[in-house]
Order: C-alpha cells, then structure tokens, then sequence
C-alpha cells in the first residue's frame, strides 16, 4: 500500500470550481449535465448549459487519464467556459528516487520539455503541508508548420510533506491574459493543502 494511502490530503476547493468526478463511478453525461446545470442556474440558457456540459465531461476524462487525488475545473463566468485546470496529485518514492525531497520535486517541475515556451521559473517555499517549490512555465501547444500555437501556462507547487511521497498542485490555463489572478489563486490554494494522519 502506498505511503500516502495512510493519510487524507485536503485543500479548499476556490469558489466557481466544479469538482471533477476523477475516481468515483459515475456517469459522465448525466454528471456533467447536472454540474453545469448547477453552475449556470435552473434558469440560465440551455444552449450555455449544454455547451458548459460538453467541456466539464471533456475535462472530467482529460483529469481522469493523469489520476490526480482531486481535480478542478475553474469556472467563473459560464459563458466562457473553464478557465483554468487544477489538479492535486501525488508522486510516491521508489526504488530509482527512494527518497521525496523538495529538490527531487524541483528537478520533476523545471525539466524543460521540446514545447517549453522559455525556461522554467522556480522558487522555493514554505507552506503549512510542508517545505515547497513553486515553478512557473509556459508551453507552446499545437504548433503548426510555421511555429504557431497556443500558449498554455503553468503554476505548480511540489509540496514535500513525507520522506516516502510528494504532492504537486498544478494549475493550467490557455488565458494568459489572466495569469496574474490566476497564480495568486494558485499560491491562495497551496496554502490550504492540509495533510493528516488516517486513524
């Protein structure tokens, strides 16, 4: 059983997020007709209702093939859809890292991937779960022939709150425009990860 499975990690989950069903069995249509249902209002548009349902089930099975402990979609305004994409995750030591530590989860966030749009920016920190890196990085998605895609930006924290595993809160979003409000959300949810013992 994996170190992590004795402990109940939790975080605050921010207002306007819809809670995406990553583990429990469920339905998948009728969940995200009643999600966006719920986000939109009894009485809002159906075409907005059926267009917000679309994309929370689209991203309830993106989440769903990465197995984060939890997963948000952040929706402030249902007219523009999801805004960002916050996962909670852990990473359990093994016989190559036998050992989580805080520079372990630095060297797992800044690696450099061939669609990194500039090098990752990383600092550490200190958050209630534990001593922390916040990594900031930027890619460029669906590039065509000439170079051009879409920019994705990151902000993650590994948080290292045990010698056997790790966490990484990350979210993600295509809105640069709203990186800013979006990395202070970030750090606001990092703040609220909390790590008990089961039992």
């Amino acid at each position: 059983m994996p170190e992590f499975a004795a402990s109940t990690v939790r975080m605050q989950a921010p207002d306007d997020a819809v809670s995406l069903p990553v583990r429990e069995l469920v339905d998948l249509d009728s969940w995200a007709a009643d999600a966006a249902r719920l986000r939109v209002g009894p009485e809002g548009d159906k075409r907005l209702i059926e267009a917000l349902a679309t994309e929370l089930r689209e991203a309830a099975v993106d989440s769903r093939a990465r197995g984060p402990v939890t997963a948000l979609s952040y929706v402030p305004d249902p007219q523009l859809g999801e805004l960002a994409r916050i996962e909670l995750s852990a990473l359990v030591a093994d016989e190559t890292y036998p050992t989580m530590t805080v520079d372990l989860l630095h060297r797992y966030l800044t690696t450099p991937t061939d669609i990194s749009l500039r090098p990752p920016e990383a600092e550490l920190r200190t958050l209630p779960a534990g001593p922390s890196v916040r990594v900031r990085h930027a890619y460029v998605q669906d590039s065509d022939r000439d170079g051009t895609g879409t920019v994705m930006e990151t902000c993650a924290y590994g948080i290292c709150p045990a010698e056997k595993w790790g966490l990484v809160l990350i979210s993600s979003w295509r809105a640069v425009a709203h990186t800013d409000a979006l990395c202070a959300l970030t750090d606001s949810l990092a703040h609220t990860v909390s790590v008990t013992a089961k039992g």
